[in-house]
């Protein structure tokens, strides 16, 4: 058995590949940013906290000592504050694959993504195929592998919102759509497990497309089914419409969020993801399944509906809350200053009637800011609950009758609270 370090071992693909590989006896050691929770749920794997884009050659030589293989799952849809795409693509790989060169190791598999070597028109394939062109330049004995839309048990990216969309009696169909040959994870899998082999072949780059030429909408039909629902009503989405929708992806990327509709994603889903199998299948054997096969195999479960179900609700959650503790302080430090006061000193905080207010105003503000921003959203929406708390405590103490107001001040923050439990509980994305 080999010992094999997976980059990108904690994302979609290469969780799979690590946790696959682990399971087949080799001793595997998973790179990525955050290990953590990784190494609670792969205890089988020997977990190395990494980020691939910022990492040198001469740091990637001392972790390269006793490996016989290195498989890149690293990737990034569009650069931000948590993603780098020319580090991660480029960069990073370059470093890399120059340390290998160092201490021998020759087997490097490394993922890329269908059509990059026909077109780029985005940031995303040209980092990607120059991650490939540096590869290629080397004397190891590389595979490159370029999936289309991997689809699989688990789902993040546009596999996830697949599912989303999948759930909605009526569907917006996006413009300027092109056809996709979507590839089964586990086929995805078994093709790594199958290069990791000594006698497998090298230096090539291999297309990993399904069966089936499919249109986004038709996919979505086919998980629409799966979960047991009629065909849904569809509507075109015109593009004056559409653009709006990419732009916001673009802002809360730069939020720190990882939404999977995003400029990028509109101008590579145009391009389309589609290839010709037959070299993958004579190579390794692997008949790759179709999407429907491989959804027959699996029936939905009551968690798929219920994934499906919030997963559009999930981003509705975070920006109502982000905007119900933002207007509530720009309210209180605002227009509603004056009878904030008044409240207060009607419930005899006298002189810290002021204080309470600005207070209070600074506090759902911060909040409120908090949520918007992914790297600090669990931390702000913890404070949501504990200051939701404080100001019932405080309220009960102070203005008890505001719980017999026909608008129901304290009683609205019941269901504040569970909206907070609900964006705690559907937080994180992998």
């Amino acid at each position: 058995m080999s010992r094999i370090l997976v980059i990108g071992a904690t994302g979609l693909i290469g969780a799979h590949v690590a946790a696959s590989l682990a399971a087949a006896g080799h001793e595997v050691t998973g790179a990525a940013r955050d290990v953590g929770s990784a190494s609670r749920r792969m205890s089988l794997v020997r977990w190395l906290p990494v980020d691939v884009a910022r990492t040198s050659t001469q740091t990637w030589r001392g972790h390269l000592a006793g490996i016989d293989a290195v498989v890149n799952c690293a990737g990034a849809l569009q650069s931000g504050p948590m993603d780098d795409l020319a580090g991660t693509h480029e960069r990073g790989p370059r470093a890399l694959v120059a340390a290998c060169e160092a201490t021998g190791v020759r087997r490097f598999i490394h993922f890329s993504a269908m059509g990059v070597d026909v077109a780029t028109p985005t940031e995303f394939s040209r980092s990607k195929l120059a991650g490939d062109t540096a590869l290629m330049a080397s004397d190891l004995d590389w595979i490159i592998l370029r999936p289309s839309v991997v689809l699989g048990d688990a789902a993040y990216g546009a596999s996830a919102l697949i599912r989303g969309l999948a759930i909605l009696p009526v569907l917006p169909v996006m413009p300027d759509t092109a056809e996709l040959q979507p590839v089964s994870l586990a086929d995805v899998v078994a093709t790594v497990a199958f290069f990791t082999r000594p006698d497998a072949p090298v230096r090539l780059a291999l297309p990993l497309a399904g069966p089936d030429r499919l249109t986004f909408t038709a996919l979505v039909g086919l998980y629409r089914r799966w979960l047991g629902d009629p065909p849904a009503t569809e509507f075109s989405l015109p593009g004056w419409l559409a653009m709006p929708l990419y732009r916001s992806g673009d802002l809360t990327g730069w939020l720190g969020w990882r939404p999977p509709v995003r400029s990028t994603a509109r101008r590579e889903i145009a391009r389309g993801a589609v290839g010709d199998n037959r070299q993958w299948t004579t190579l390794t054997g692997i008949q790759p399944q179709s999407v429907e096969a491989m959804l027959n195999a699996r029936p939905a479960s009551v968690q798929e509906r219920w994934f499906a179900g919030l997963y559009l609700l999930k981003p509705v959650v975070l920006v109502s809350l982000a905007l119900f503790w933002i207007g509530s302080g720009l309210a209180s430090l605002g227009p509603g200053y004056a009878s904030g006061i008044t409240l207060m000193e009607q419930g005899g905080a006298g002189a810290l009637a002021a204080i309470a207010v600005i207070g209070g105003g600074l506090a759902d503000l911060l909040v409120g800011a908090g949520i918007a921003v992914r790297r600090t959203a669990r931390l702000a929406l913890v404070a949501g609950i504990i200051v939701s708390l404080f100001y019932a405590l405080a309220g009960t103490i102070l203005t008890p009758w505001l719980w017999l107001d026909p608008l129901a001040p304290l009683l609205k923050i019941a269901p504040v609270l569970c909206l907070h439990l609900v964006a705690l509980a559907t937080l994180r994305d992998r």
